[in-house]
């Protein structure tokens, strides 16, 4: 067996055995495939797709490429993805809520790229926090209390590490086939029963479009079924950000506020109580997915999930009162100025994309992987669609590092706001379940 005739053979629209799948994955582990077959079977993929018995063997060789976790724990081994968002902070809050409700969670996680913010990203706000720890810590921490989000070691899922470095500088990082390898390879390798997947469109969204997003939902589903793993996707609202703060020690302070029950934005609410129903129901530990939302939120309401958030974030090495007293832990920007709409009416559309960039351009994103990021800096009180406004009322405030950047942010943030005569219609945040 030998890359070229695997490379051949998908080039000419073929498919692949699961032998041959396998073979190339450990390739991409161990070396033996170069960067330029790595590159060119990204590529056959890209432009000929993968069958859904491909697309399963793919994923589980590349979880099978590095370590895999296997648990003996008095309740499921559950965990959430989603596909990136702005003001996407839901992990925060549903890790915890979960471990209440007697689910594990070893949640790995990954950081921003684009126009998007990582969740390690808003971890590292904390002073101390350890997002990349060896597996046995890792353990040590879900076996005791529940959950710990964390970073993927060097041995989990290699062959998907090494291909998506590839896919990232070849134009290939689109291929549903491959972000379905990708993400469900890593979530798999943590040993998980059970996947709840949270699929984002919209103008925040990296598949903006309804119809790509169910297309990419109903692979993940069918995949990871494939693979032994059952799961479900919520198809959710990405138009608007989820929360109304973007930036990682913003988004830190905003998920800590909606623990303590100070300020909760209901958009984030519905979704990560949605989510964590769903969750619950396909771990057994709720009868319907109804019951886990009423489950989770009773997690919330007594505060049992921002006592499990702050365990685990001492026990990861960051400061024991977090949840006490933010403000004395997360950072702030030095500088803060409001983005200001240019006439009255009401929020009629969104660009959060624009958005989100503006956030990366104030320092708090990447531009491109090892950029340093400004964990203070972001955008918070951001005005949500259907808000009234008056010439001159504040869209969101800006919290930039220079005088600079605050300009340069207040003129792309007011930019990205429509505002219209009359309210835009409602729409449903979560659009569609499936699985």
């Amino acid at each position: 067996m030998d890359a070229r005739s695997i490379l051949a053979r998908k080039r000419d629209g073929g498919d692949l055995t699961g032998d041959e799948i396998r073979w190339f994955a450990r390739g991409l582990a161990d070396g033996n495939v170069t960067d330029a077959q790595a590159g060119a079977f990204a590529m056959a993929v890209l432009l000929n797709g993968m069958n859904e018995a491909e697309r399963v063997a793919l994923t589980l060789a590349m979880r099978d490429s590095g370590a895999v976790q296997h648990w003996n724990l008095p309740g499921p081994v559950l965990d959430k993805h989603s596909t990136g968002g702005i003001g996407d902070n839901a992990s925060l809050m549903l890790a915890p809520a979960l471990a209440v409700c007697g689910a594990f969670v070893p949640m790995i996680s990954g950081r921003g790229l684009g126009h998007t913010g990582g969740t390690l990203d808003k971890l590292d706000a904390i002073p101390g926090y350890r997002s990349e720890v060896e597996v046995d810590e890792m353990r040590e921490v879900v076996e005791r209390l529940g959950c710990a989000i964390v970073g993927a070691s060097g041995d989990i899922a290699p062959a998907d590490k090494r291909l998506y470095a590839v896919r990232d500088v070849t134009a290939t990082v689109e291929s549903i086939d491959l972000i379905c390898a990708s993400i469900l390879s890593k979530k798999l390798a943590a040993g998980l029963e059970g996947l709840v997947l949270d699929v984002k469109i919209g103008s925040g969204a990296f598949l903006p479009e309804v119809s790509a997003g169910e297309a990419l939902a109903e692979s993940l589903v069918a995949v990871a079924g494939g693979a032994g793993c059952p799961t479900a996707a919520l198809i959710t609202d990405m138009n608007e950000p989820l929360a109304s703060a973007a930036g990682n020690a913003l988004e830190v302070a905003n998920a800590i506020a909606f623990l303590r029950g100070d300020a909760v934005d209901s958009r984030l609410w519905d979704v990560t109580v949605a989510l964590g129903g769903a969750l619950l129901e396909i771990g057994g530990l709720a009868e319907r997915a109804a019951d886990g939302q009423a489950m989770i939120e009773a997690a919330f309401h007594s505060g049992a999930a921002a006592e499990r958030f702050a365990a685990m974030v001492a026990a990861l090495g960051g400061p024991g009162d977090i949840v006490e007293r933010p403000d004395a832990h997360l950072k702030g920007a030095p500088l803060t100025g409001e983005a200001v709409a240019g006439e009255a009416g009401f929020v009629g559309a969104i660009d959060a994309h624009a958005l989100g960039l503006a956030v990366v351009a104030l320092g708090g994103g990447r531009q491109k992987q090892g950029d340093a990021i400004d964990y203070r800096v972001g955008l918070s009180q951001l005005a949500g669609l259907g808000a009234h406004v008056e010439a001159g009322d504040p869209l969101a405030l800006v919290h930039a590092a220079d005088e600079a950047g605050l300009a340069r942010a207040q003129k792309a943030v007011a930019a990205a706001y429509r505002i219209t005569e009359t309210p835009p219609p409602e729409n449903p945040l979560i659009l569609r379940r499936l699985g």
